[in-house]
């Protein structure tokens, strides 16, 4: 889809700003409408399938602007995003797979008895917010200083977005790890397919980290 999106772009270059305001306007609506359901969502897959919703807005963002910049921060969050959120459906996947619900006010205190699996929660999640040195920070703050170059006003909504990102993020994270056990769930130690599935999620976000010329471009 944002392939698809970038493409429509250069075909329309001398599209002036007022017929682009409309959907930067729609689109940044659209991002925080998202990030509010997510608030809402008390199935943990629906959550993390809007929260795509969100990020993929930006995404949209980004390439209306017409602008390399724009065009950059969109491939690193399009490509970030879609490993955080993998590995977020992943870590989805396992707690189903023990508690055979996606309700997150059944699914909780994981931590207490998973705790290795906590810690990729915390890593996702902390990716999911953008949190430095993330290759996910990269996206947005190209996205947010292209569109702030085409017009200083979209800083406020790109702010609320930002603090809704964060708050739907750790509002996940606590209501999966924290609290009291499920005493009816029975928690089997994690296997070692299902690190590796999350290491191979991990270790090109810490690649890129490293080296994040390998799509930004030298």
């Amino acid at each position: 889809g944002g392939y698809g999106i970038a493409r429509i772009t250069t075909i329309l270059p001398t599209a002036p700003q007022t017929t682009l305001l409309p959907l930067i306007a729609l689109a940044l609506w659209g991002s925080i409408m998202a990030n509010i359901i997510c608030l809402r969502q008390t199935d943990l897959k629906s959550l993390i399938a809007y929260s795509s919703v969100g990020h993929m807005a930006l995404v949209i963002l980004a390439l209306l602007t017409k602008t390399p910049w724009g065009l950059t921060g969109a491939m690193v969050m399009m490509i970030a995003h879609g490993l955080t959120s993998s590995m977020t459906f992943c870590l989805a996947n396992t707690a189903y797979e023990r508690s055979n619900t996606r309700t997150l006010i059944i699914a909780t205190g994981m931590q207490l008895t998973l705790p290795l699996l906590a810690t990729w929660w915390l890593l996702a999640n902390l990716a999911n917010m953008a949190l430095p040195p993330s290759i996910n920070i990269i996206g947005e703050l190209s996205i947010m200083s292209t569109l702030f170059y085409w017009s200083p006003t979209t800083i406020i909504p790109l702010t609320i977005n930002t603090l809704l990102t964060a708050t739907y993020s750790l509002y996940m994270l606590i209501a999966t790890q924290r609290g009291k056990p499920n005493t009816t769930m029975y928690m089997y130690p994690a296997h070692t397919r299902e690190h590796l599935l999350l290491a191979l999620h991990m270790m090109p976000l810490v690649l890129l980290i490293i080296n994040p010329t390998l799509i930004t471009g030298p």
